[in-house]
């Protein structure tokens, strides 16, 4: 399968790094007498979420706090709709006294986008050598999964990520479309895609969900 080139070269310098990493943790699996690449990639996914869990921490309190503060900001807005300066004037002294910013969930956000990016790179076209690229159910890593299991739990992985992330209670239609949406379309193209970069996707959301888990129950422990 060709490597899509479409901004591939950008990505090159990550996506080399990754490859290294890669067939380092390869080799690390069989000196523990398990040589798999499948287990290769989950070992890089659980790394690489590991190291950037400062950001999504981040990322994941900056979401929280604005959906906390939501019933006020519609009512300024309502209050306010007809003078637009005075609005953003009240919404800005809003966010500072909640200690909430619309855009410090942003830049986490752009900073891990390169390693996703360099990881879709790596993996969608990803020389496995003399290895034998099967791993668990799957023949072949750098094939689809002919099962569809891995599509169907990238679908589910990425609606359970979403409903932990959001308030599903004071969403809106369109978030909630959003919602349905997405998981289809991500479960969609993973028919499409190698079964090694589904499987990252898929250990990507897992630990996303045990990250945000584990960031309520912090959250909660304060509050408390």
């Amino acid at each position: 399968m060709e490597e899509p080139g479409l901004f591939s070269g950008i990505f090159e310098p990550i996506e080399h790094l990754m490859t290294v990493v890669l067939n380092a943790l390869y080799s690390l699996t069989e000196l523990l007498g398990v040589p798999n690449y499948g287990l290769a990639i989950i070992i890089l996914t659980i790394l690489i979420k590991i190291l950037v869990y400062p950001l999504t921490k981040k990322q994941l309190q900056s979401m929280k706090a604005m959906q906390r503060i939501q019933p006020q900001m519609k009512k300024l807005q309502e209050k306010y709709k007809d003078n637009p300066q005075v609005m953003q004037q009240k919404l800005m002294e809003l966010y500072q006294k909640e200690g909430a910013n619309p855009m410090s969930g942003c830049l986490p956000m752009l900073i891990q986008m390169p390693i996703l990016m360099g990881m879709y790179y790596t993996l969608y076209s990803f020389d496995y050598g003399g290895a034998a690229p099967s791993f668990l159910w799957l023949p072949s890593l750098s094939e689809a999964d002919p099962t569809y299991a891995l599509p169907f739990l990238s679908a589910a992985t990425t609606f359970l990520q979403q409903k932990m992330m959001s308030n599903t209670s004071e969403a809106n239609q369109q978030m909630r479309i959003m919602m349905i949406i997405m998981p289809l379309f991500i479960g969609w193209i993973s028919l499409q895609f190698p079964a090694g970069l589904v499987l990252y996707w898929v250990t990507m959301n897992i630990v996303q969900i045990i990250q945000q888990w584990w960031t309520n129950r912090e959250d909660g422990k304060e509050v408390a």
